[in-house]
């Protein structure tokens, strides 16, 4: 039992320190991207109104007290108040945070589908057209810049089409671009690591033996194959989530897709630091824990993984 809980023990103490260093990180590093008052106020700002402002948000205390104070709020879930809004910089993100979820659910659930359909369809007919053209467009999902697709998309079915919408999120129409733009990269990766894991495990002895006893072919897939190549796939989905996150930041803002992504642009031009710093450590966070949960889920369902 011991043997058994130590590993997933060991993977939460490296994911509690990588989120404290991570957090650390985005103190120092946005302490240093520039002074927010100058932006804020602009430059012809009276001494008086800078110094008012300096105060009200802190910045006129040491370094060391502003990140003692500052790793408490985040410790309490606090994030401070937004310079622009002047709430509180959670509830600005969380103004935001329902439209992300929504893009990155919805492009997480295409990314798995049609990764997963491609890699397992590629296994299955290694060698023939059907695999070298999935193995063809895998790669080139894999090489077109986000940006870059979104653009595409946006030119053929927006703009040429006249099928969905350019930008927004008043309907479920404007979703389908923005999700299918980040799903392309995330189910490149997924469909070809299915690929090399269906094809170890259609090769091994007990895939072979099933085959001898005339098992049927789907249920050789099923039952033999898919729960054995199960972990290196949910290994590759925990790294998704981090693909997601980012695929998200970027085609929101070409979308103008209202969510976390063009509130974190908006908020770096201002130099809204507090909204900044909360939308970086939540997404980090999100993406640590996603791994962490990932890696437990193998070591449980996979007595091999306890011993790497």
């Amino acid at each position: 039992m011991i043997g058994r809980l130590a590993q997933p023990v060991a993977k939460l103490a490296r994911a509690i320190i990588t989120i404290f260093l991570m957090v650390t990180a985005v103190f120092v590093l946005l302490r240093n991207a520039g002074d927010p008052v100058t932006v804020f106020l602009g430059p012809d700002a009276t001494p008086e109104m800078r110094t008012a402002y300096t105060h009200q948000f802190g910045l006129d205390r040491p370094l060391l007290e502003q990140f003692l104070a500052y790793f408490d709020n985040v410790l309490r879930g606090s994030f401070g108040r937004s310079y622009v809004d002047h709430r509180e910089a959670l509830l600005v993100v969380i103004d935001h945070l329902g439209l992300t979820l929504i893009l990155m659910g919805t492009a997480l659930a295409l990314a798995i589908i049609f990764g997963l359909f491609a890699g397992v369809l590629s296994a299955v007919f290694r060698s023939t057209l059907i695999d070298r053209f999935l193995t063809v467009a895998s790669s080139v999902g894999l090489c077109v810049p986000a940006f870059f697709l979104a653009l595409i998309l946006m030119l053929v079915f927006a703009i040429q089409l006249k099928l969905l919408p350019t930008s927004g999120a008043d309907s479920w129409r404007n979703l389908i671009l923005p999700a299918t733009t980040v799903a392309a990269a995330s189910s490149a990766v997924l469909a070809r690591y299915t690929r090399t894991a269906m094809i170890d495990a259609l090769e091994s002895p007990y895939v072979l033996a099933a085959r001898s006893r005339d098992i049927p072919a789907w249920r050789i897939l099923i039952h033999h194959a898919l729960p054995n190549a199960a972990v290196p796939i949910l290994t590759v989905l925990g790294l998704l989530v981090g693909g997601v996150v980012t695929g998200s930041m970027v085609v929101e803002t070409v979308f103008s897709w209202p969510g976390m992504g063009n509130l974190f642009i908006t908020s770096i031009g201002s130099r809204d630091i507090p909204v900044v710093q909360a939308i970086v450590i939540l997404s980090g966070t999100a993406m640590i824990l996603s791994n962490l949960a990932v890696d437990v889920l193998c070591i449980l369902i996979d007595p091999r993984a306890r011993r790497v």
